[in-house]
């Protein structure tokens, strides 16, 4: 999500394909994803706010967690990674530093890169992950031909350690799709050369297709789509001014078998947290309950 409050395959196949190749290290393979929710700890308790497990498990559509790591957080991540694999859920990991959120600085996507270098194999220990390179890189103004080329020197460092998917956003907040399609085809540059990479879309009711000029439409992620690669909606929320049908574009996605993930079960610094009480207000709360935002998210989910 777009600061502190802050996206699968491309096709019908995407059980199949994700069973298939979804494999973080030679021996070891990561859960299919399915849908799922969001989930920011960073910021609350130095990291260590109790998750809600326990409420989670009683909403049996929710199946895979996204959780967004600040880079000072990668001790803490290894315990989130495995609090979630002991409940049953499959993992995206994400490189999130919220000071960098839509930057076009390569500098700050090479540096996710490096992260990932130095920490993969740690926190993969404590679980299977699908690591997602970098949360919401680039804006609305970057080139397909930069963003290839960002993204071709990126992917390069971390398969040095990593094997599995690469979940990468699309640029502009995670809303261009027009531009990522370009990159993957290399239609105005270089390709992205790696073609073993997941694309996340991120849907808000603000999100916008500066390169067409439009509100974000269900024909932009057909496009984003026609590239072949799989991708996911790793983002969806409610909240926030704009013309784009949030809801019609998750229900679009579902269509055509992308895994969606809602923003969020907590952390969100706002209002859109799926759990009460927000871990903003009360992080070692001993139980949590159903928000009145809940089913604006986990209707979305599921069959």
């Amino acid at each position: 999500m777009t600061g502190l409050y802050s996206g699968v395959l491309c096709s019908r196949g995407f059980t199949a394909f994700v069973l298939a190749f979804c494999c973080v290290t030679s021996a070891q393979a990561a859960p299919a994803l399915g849908d799922g929710v969001n989930l920011q700890p960073s910021y609350y308790a130095n990291g260590r706010p109790n998750f809600g497990w326990e409420e989670m498990k009683r909403h049996k559509k929710i199946k895979t967690v996204r959780i967004e790591i600040e880079p000072d957080k990668a001790v803490q991540a290894k315990e989130w990674i495995k609090q979630a694999h002991a409940h049953g859920y499959a993992v995206i990991a994400t490189y999130h530093k919220f000071s960098a959120l839509g930057s076009d600085e390569i500098s700050e996507l090479l540096a996710a890169a490096d992260w990932w270098r130095r920490h993969y194999a740690g926190l993969a220990a404590s679980g299977p992950i699908t690591v997602n390179l970098m949360n919401e890189w680039g804006s609305h103004n970057l080139t397909s031909a930069a963003y290839s080329s960002a993204y071709n020197d990126a992917i390069s460092i971390v398969r040095k350690v990593y094997s599995g998917p690469i979940i990468i956003d699309v640029p502009g907040w995670g809303q261009e799709t027009a531009v990522a399609a370009a990159a993957v085809k290399g239609r105005k540059g270089a390709p992205i050369n790696d073609t073993d990479i997941i694309l996340s879309v991120h849907v808000y009711p603000s999100g916008w297709n500066q390169a067409l000029k439009h509100p974000l439409r269900t024909s932009d992620l057909d496009d984003l789509e026609s590239v072949g690669r799989p991708c996911i909606v790793g983002e969806f929320g409610s909240e926030g001014a704009g013309k784009a049908d949030w809801s019609g574009l998750v229900a679009h996605a579902k269509s055509r078998g992308w895994p969606v993930l809602g923003w969020a079960w907590n952390g969100d610094g706002g209002s859109m947290n799926m759990v009460s009480p927000s871990w903003s207000s009360a992080p070692h709360a001993d139980a949590f309950v159903p928000a009145t935002y809940f089913n604006t998210i986990y209707s979305h989910l599921g069959p």
